[in-house]
């Protein structure tokens, strides 16, 4: 391992499979967070998932003692609202295919859901999706509008197996359309980025941990994040080849005494 912790100014965690798998909180994560703040370190929690709101994951958080302001909560459907501020004024139509948190995160800064005039198109995970909503973003798409995706994860795990993710609703709009979506969540760079200011500190002095190489790991990399790679979730030791991260651990509780160590 290539790690060296004592260098680490501010973390950012992924959730489900690092601080939690389904209902159930993963031993040791409350434990993290509590160490984190007790030294001082600031931490985000980043997730890919638009359909929940900030609110909704505090309540989630605060059920399973693992603490957390709202302001350290980075969902993707976040990063996509700090990203059409950057460009586009309060009052700019839009149409969004996503959950109705989605829609409500985005009203809430002021832009317009219109189906007729919307300059840009923001399409998410929306477990509703209705041939009349893709043949209205399609045709906003063709008039030309901005084409934004939550993210590219063309599945989700369910209890029951694997589900359609936004990477599939946003891969039949580009293929109808012929246009490619401009996307926020990990791991592009731009959810980094907005974690970077939230925790407040240069890339070189964070660390990402996350359950998943190619979008966690991988992604945190090309910012320039350490990267650490918890074995409570999607990807495992033998899954490590072309993305490598800088420190394999079982999980957060193994993390947490190689930091005290």
């Amino acid at each position: 391992m290539a790690l060296d912790l004592s260098t680490i100014r501010g973390v950012v965690l992924d959730m489900d499979g690092v601080l939690w798998r389904g209902q159930e909180v993963i031993p040791g994560a409350p434990e993290f967070i509590s160490f984190l703040r007790a030294r001082g370190i600031p931490y985000g929690l980043a997730t890919n998932n638009s359909s929940k709101s900030v609110a909704d994951y505090v309540t989630r958080c605060e059920s399973l003692g693992i603490a957390v302001n709202p302001e350290g909560v980075i969902t993707s459907g976040v990063v996509t609202a700090d990203e059409l501020a950057r460009h586009y004024p309060a009052g700019t139509p839009i149409y969004v295919v996503g959950s109705p948190r989605l829609s409500e995160l985005l009203t809430e800064r002021g832009y317009l859901i219109d189906p007729q005039t919307a300059q840009v198109v923001v399409v998410g995970l929306d477990v509703n999706i209705t041939y009349e909503k893709l043949t209205f973003a399609l045709r906003r798409l063709l008039a030309g509008a901005e084409f934004i995706g939550t993210n590219g994860d063309v599945s989700i795990p369910q209890p029951d197996g694997l589900a359609p993710g936004a990477g599939s609703i946003i891969a039949a709009l580009q293929v109808s359309s012929g246009r490619t979506a401009r996307l926020m969540g990990k791991p592009q760079p731009t959810m980094f980025h907005s974690a970077l200011e939230r925790i407040g500190c240069e890339a070189h002095e964070a660390l990402m941990i996350g359950d998943r190489l190619d979008t966690d790991i991988f992604g945190a990399q090309t910012v320039g994040f350490k990267t650490a790679l918890v074995l409570t979730g999607v990807s495992q030791r033998a899954d490590v080849g072309m993305v490598t991260p800088d420190a394999i651990y079982d999980d957060l509780f193994t993390l947490h005494a190689a930091w005290n160590s």
